[in-house]
């Protein structure tokens, strides 16, 4: 039986694909450095800073990576919140499931989730948040699904992941998880939906009540 929903940040609770692009882009500016490509914002949008940061000044090997560490480390993320959208049905999702389903977040975001949960007043939505600052190691290791799983003392086919990114499909697939994939048909999953009131129509979820 269903006890537990498990969400991915960007992609599924915010289109961040804007944000990610303005941030990382002001961060390569600032060294000179041209903007992203396609290929380079799909990895951001999906993979942890550190890596994100590593893979885009790759081919700019004239930068010293602790200087831009350094000016990542003060930059202050709150100016790009203004290009993140929030799923419009997002709020209405979880006042539904809510308290039926415990509802937690994996994500790679680092230390901008707190930010974000509170700007969009999200904090109490959610019982245990993990990402690539308090896991051991970032998605798409099992990690923190581990974590999450011993937190509420759930087995992993109590719980469903909804995800939109292959990063997400081989997070699920690492525990065996079920993968509700977000907007993403290329995705291998159980379940593929458009918006977060279409999972309600879903089996595991049959049953809750409207509110």
């Amino acid at each position: 039986m269903l006890k537990l929903v498990i969400f991915d940040c960007d992609g599924v609770m915010f289109d961040s694909r804007a944000a990610n692009r303005a941030y990382y882009n002001h961060i390569l500016a600032a060294f000179d450095c041209p903007p992203m490509n396609e290929e380079e914002l799909g990895y951001v949008h999906s993979h942890n800073v550190f890596d994100s940061i590593n893979h885009i000044f790759r081919k700019h090997s004239q930068v010293a990576m602790t200087e831009v560490a350094r000016y990542r480390e003060q930059l202050d993320y709150s100016s790009f919140l203004q290009y993140m959208t929030i799923a419009p049905d997002l709020k209405e999702f979880l006042q539904t499931i809510t308290p039926k389903y415990h509802r937690a977040i994996s994500t790679n975001r680092t230390n901008t989730m707190d930010m974000i949960l509170d700007i969009f007043a999200l904090r109490d939505s959610f019982e245990i948040v993990m990402t690539a600052s308090n896991s051991p190691r970032p998605k798409p290791a099992p990690d923190a699904l581990h974590i999450i799983l011993d937190h509420f003392n759930l087995t992993v086919d109590e719980a469903i992941f909804i995800g939109d990114s292959t990063v997400d499909q081989e997070h699920c697939a690492s525990v065996g998880m079920q993968l509700i994939a977000f907007q993403n048909p290329q995705l291998e999953a159980a379940y593929h939906v458009k918006t977060f009131m279409e999972i309600l129509q879903l089996p595991e979820f049959v049953g809750v009540p409207d509110r």
